[in-house]
């Protein structure tokens, strides 16, 4: 799906694969085996509800990191448009994983606040949850990190944090997952331990139950995010305006171009497919108006997140159709 002509091989798609979900993957199959054992030992609610959401977590980011290598494949004969769209389809299976883990979370929750159970083992409690706040806060600030990388904002410290929930739906299909879910593993994680502490040194047991089942809530809203994202994304999406903008703005780029007579960009995964017929000056030579079109073309195919263009070029016709500002 790569314009640029690497060879597309094994190792090369791997390298291009969604390294958020890589490494939430590895992180969550450890976390979900940790949480495990320390929810069969002490009996815990908050802590079952906490592995079932690093288990769906582990599981979708493999699935997910698997798309999103598979999505990099290059256009062939038979799929001329790409690849792009797999990771969509990916994506909609981690949402069915989610949405299982989440009922299977909100039954066991319920189920506790009709019988609560007397949990053990604080401090086994207590230090597996801190570790898990711990590791999905670092793949969080990760993702943050490439939410900003992907959406080609400026961002240092704290601001990489409110510069990712700006731009969050400018970053890859596979970014935006692992970025809902881990801000939920990681409040829910948060929530776990809040609910072992207070269960243990109060008798309000039923937060257990509550803490169980808000997991299992939120679990659910993040299935629906992540499921319309790609929903909409395996129809065909439009591109932000201001990916719109900046492709107007490279087109306007070129002196001889007069206006854009109309333009369609698709999103495809990360990716974006350019179709526009350019108007330019009247009066120039069929050799000289390819030229400026394939100068055009080579412009808007150096930046790495536009697959392909087709260009269509006409004489100006005195109407001037491109207005921005009404897009």
């Amino acid at each position: 799906m790569n314009a640029k002509n690497e060879p597309d091989n094994f190792w090369s798609l791997i390298k291009k694969g969604n390294m958020s979900s890589a490494t939430a993957a590895i992180g969550n199959t450890g976390l979900a085996i940790v949480k495990g054992i320390a929810a069969t030992i002490t009996g815990s609610g908050a802590m079952f509800a906490s592995t079932m959401h690093s288990v769906a977590d582990a599981v979708n980011q493999a699935f997910v990191f698997v798309g999103s290598v598979l999505a990099e494949k290059k256009p062939t004969r038979r799929f001329p448009t790409g690849f792009g769209r797999v990771i969509n389809i990916f994506c909609m299976i981690a949402v069915i994983v989610v949405t299982l883990m989440a009922y299977e979370t909100i039954r066991e929750g319920i189920h506790l606040l009709n019988h609560p159970a007397e949990a053990h083992g604080f401090w086994l409690n207590v230090i597996v949850l801190v570790l898990s706040i711990a590791v999905d806060g670092f793949v969080l600030i990760k993702a943050m990190k490439e939410v900003v990388r992907e959406a080609r904002v400026e961002a240092i410290g704290w601001g990489i944090v409110r510069a990712s929930f700006r731009n969050v739906s400018k970053a890859a299909p596979p970014t935006r997952l692992v970025f809902y879910e881990d801000i939920v593993a990681t409040t829910g994680a948060i929530l776990a331990l809040l609910a072992v502490i207070v269960t243990t040194v109060t008798s309000f047991e039923l937060l257990d139950g509550i803490s169980t089942v808000l997991i299992g809530l939120l679990m659910i809203a993040v299935a629906f995010r992540v499921g319309y994202d790609n929903m909409i994304g395996l129809i065909g999406v439009a591109a932000p305006l201001d990916i719109e903008a900046k492709v107007a703005k490279l087109i306007f780029s070129e002196s001889k171009v007069v206006d854009i007579n109309q333009m369609r960009i698709v999103q495809e995964g990360r990716y974006y497919h350019v179709e526009a017929l350019i108007e330019l000056q009247p009066g120039l030579s069929l050799a000289s108006a390819d030229d400026i079109k394939f100068q055009i073309r080579d412009k808007l195919l150096h930046d790495p997140d536009i697959a392909d263009v087709t260009l269509g070029i006409i004489e100006d016709m005195g109407i001037q159709d491109w207005k921005p500002e009404t897009k």
